[in-house]
């Protein structure tokens, strides 16, 4: 199943749902409910929820009973997550979530022109599927992850595109970190326009 773009989705495929800490990017540290929805077409090799591109793998559920277990969580602030989230339409489910009160956080490679309503969106464009141009004048966070050297100028062409008041983090892909944090220590030094994001939740062995 994969839920057209051209109408809201009532009921989505998703892999999974839990209340944790948001571990990366601004709202590093902040609680946050988590919604991970299936469904993946970027294929980026270092990925590490690759279970979540197959959406045939992953139950469909209510965008209502999703409603339902994030007032149950008691927590204001609501991430969407995938896999590529904006692969489906998501004005339904983002309608709900703010009705509910909550704020709606959208983590997204951009690779699709984003539907539904945000508080805010962190753009990670992968060089495996480029983002749409759309998304950059939307992106309140522009997260790069490194793996070489080569993403430094990838961060820099990526940084040329967002808004003046999109703030700019530089994240090491976890399985390279020993590797490549040095670099991107001495680059945020040399280019203090970008920030050091970590994925904490790793460190702290939470989801």
């Amino acid at each position: 199943m994969k839920t057209s773009p051209a109408y809201p989705a009532t009921a989505l495929p998703v892999m999974e749902s839990f209340y944790t800490i948001q571990g990366e990017g601004f709202y590093q540290g902040h609680a946050a409910y988590f919604i991970r929805l299936a469904g993946c077409d970027v294929g980026c090799v270092w990925c590490d929820v690759k279970e979540s591109w197959n959406e045939q793998a992953h139950p469909v559920k209510e965008v209502t009973e999703m409603v339902t277990e994030v007032k149950n969580s008691d927590c204001k602030l609501v991430v969407i997550t995938g896999g590529e989230p904006a692969q489906h339409n998501l004005e339904f489910l983002t309608d709900e979530i703010q009705k509910a009160g909550r704020q709606t956080h959208l983590e997204t490679s951009g690779a699709y022109p984003l539907t539904g309503k945000w508080n805010w969106v962190c753009l990670s464009p992968k060089k495996f599927k480029k983002p749409n141009p759309s998304i950059f004048e939307k992106a309140d966070e522009l997260k790069i992850i490194v793996y070489n050297k080569s993403d430094f100028s990838w961060a820099e062409e990526n940084a040329t595109r967002v808004s003046k008041n999109c703030h700019l983090f530089l994240q090491p892909e976890w399985s390279r970190e020993k590797e490549v944090m040095p670099e991107i220590i001495n680059y945020v030094k040399a280019n203090p326009a970008w920030r050091v994001s970590l994925q904490i939740h790793k460190y702290m062995n939470i989801p």
